[in-house]
């Protein structure tokens, strides 16, 4: 299955080639099941962020109802797909536009544990979801050439970010931890955190510096795909305990409510 509307409809070749050559928006991914979204408010809460710092200004009420609408109905019925929502520039003096893209559902993680590799790199903008992707693209492509499946991010301080299209968590026997960093505060993360705090799982929030890695146990990916698909290795480190820490995740995962679009 495959749809693509603008405002709701189907664009025209003028649209098309405006969106083609015009890499300017932000967007938030999310996957539907049963015609319920996990994290709703979180995806409207970033769309609402990118568009005051890319257009200049905040969603009202009425316009999230909208966006839920266009959601709908690009869905067409479907009740699982994978859904991307996006905020592009309109015409001249008028508000962005509300692109929806409905694809397949993603299926489940594929068993085999990621093996990633470093690299030095900050997305622009880090705190938000946004069109400027070549970075990121060029650091997988570049990762799978040299034999790995993706490309984990670190500062010019060291320290540990995000990966290429997902947040990146680790495991030190004790606690869950996530680094603390410039960087794109995942909707499936946050999640992810509101759950272990209502479940009782000890997570903690800090920096995470790459020599770091060595002393800890487990390391993961995740995003609106896969929130707990396992890490083998980061560079030369090996995770031994990865399927564990994949356990926890996906036991906190279980337990985040579905919300009606």
């Amino acid at each position: 299955m495959l749809n693509l509307e603008l405002n709701g409809r189907l664009p025209d070749l003028a649209q098309t080639q405006r969106l083609a050559t015009r890499n300017y928006g932000h967007y938030t991914s999310m996957q539907v099941r049963d015609g319920r979204v996990r994290g709703l408010a979180l995806h409207m809460a970033r769309l609402d962020d990118g568009n005051e710092e890319f257009f200049g200004a905040r969603m009202d009420v009425t316009e999230e109802h909208r966006v839920r609408e266009l959601i709908r109905h690009a869905l067409g019925g479907e009740r699982d797909a994978s859904v991307r929502v996006g905020s592009v520039p309109g015409e001249p003096g008028t508000p962005p536009d509300v692109l929806v893209s409905v694809s397949d559902p993603a299926g489940p993680a594929p068993r085999a544990p990621l093996r990633v590799r470093t690299r030095t790199y900050e997305r622009d903008w880090p705190e938000h979801k946004h069109a400027a992707t070549m970075g990121l693209t060029v650091a997988l492509r570049q990762a799978k050439l040299a034999g790995y499946d993706d490309a984990l991010f670190t500062g010019p301080d060291d320290a540990v970010r995000e990966g290429t299209t997902w947040n990146v968590v680790f495991w030190d026997g004790t606690e869950v931890i996530w680094p603390r960093a410039p960087m794109l505060k995942g909707v499936t993360m946050v999640l992810l955190q509101i759950a272990m705090t209502m479940n009782g799982t000890p997570w903690t929030l800090r920096p995470i510096e790459r020599g770091e890695l060595p002393d800890l146990l487990a390391a993961a990916a995740t995003n609106s795909r896969w929130p707990a698909r396992q890490i083998e290795s980061v560079d030369r480190v090996k995770f031994p305990e990865g399927e564990r820490l994949a356990q926890v995740l996906t036991a906190a995962w279980d337990t985040v409510p579905w919300d009606e679009i």
